[in-house]
């Protein structure tokens, strides 16, 4: 295990007491702390989400390896990581609305870790309904490439905000669901909650 996994594998799980969260808070405000993390419950297992005081950074299912995705941040982003519970505040709202089935408040993105091909098409994967789909090579000439299907299908696994940026929606051109990082049973379940709650609203 590398240093870093080390280090963050020891910090307390619990939730601070209010002085030490508010020192956390500030830290990560003032750039002292560029990243902050807590998982997130949610109905499709727990979610670890990773935030900057740009936005929402990455959201890893317990399913990830987490420690590269911790490696890759402190690579590309900064090493200077730290639990922080209430930095990720605004992404239990996020989550909480969507699992709800209501809208979704603002939430703000780093982007940090998306290319700029790869952010092509997730703004495309973005304008896709809640509960449609697309096939990859529709989201390719969104993206501005029709023939890029395969890269597009690349970029889109390798989505650092699944479920936010909803790679989930991208279909096979025969409308099968095909690859998705959290598992196909994931996919299949949001399609399905989508749909549902688009049924009621």
């Amino acid at each position: 295990m590398s240093d870093i996994a080390a280090r963050i594998r020891t910090l307390p799980s619990g939730r601070p007491d209010g002085a030490v969260d508010h020192f956390a808070r500030r830290a990560l405000r003032e750039g002292t702390v560029r990243v902050a993390f807590d998982v997130a419950p949610s109905p499709i297992g727990d979610l670890t989400a990773l935030v900057t005081p740009r936005g929402l950074l990455a959201l890893a299912f317990e399913t990830d390896d987490l420690d590269r995705l911790m490696e890759s941040v402190a690579a590309k982003v900064s090493p200077a990581i730290l639990r922080v519970p209430s930095a990720i505040g605004p992404v239990r709202s996020w989550l909480g609305s969507y699992f709800e089935g209501s809208p979704q408040p603002e939430l703000h993105l780093d982007r940090s870790l998306i290319t700029p091909f790869q952010d092509r098409v997730l703004t495309a994967t973005a304008s896709i309904p809640p509960g449609e789909t697309r096939t990859y090579g529709q989201v390719a000439s969104l993206a501005g490439n029709h023939k890029a299907a395969r890269a597009t299908g690349r970029a889109l696994g390798a989505n650092p905000i699944p479920i936010v940026l909803p790679c989930h929606r991208v279909v096979a051109a025969d409308g099968s669901l095909h690859g998705y990082a959290g598992g196909l049973g994931r996919k299949r379940l949001l399609l399905d909650h989508e749909r549902e709650t688009a049924i009621h609203r």
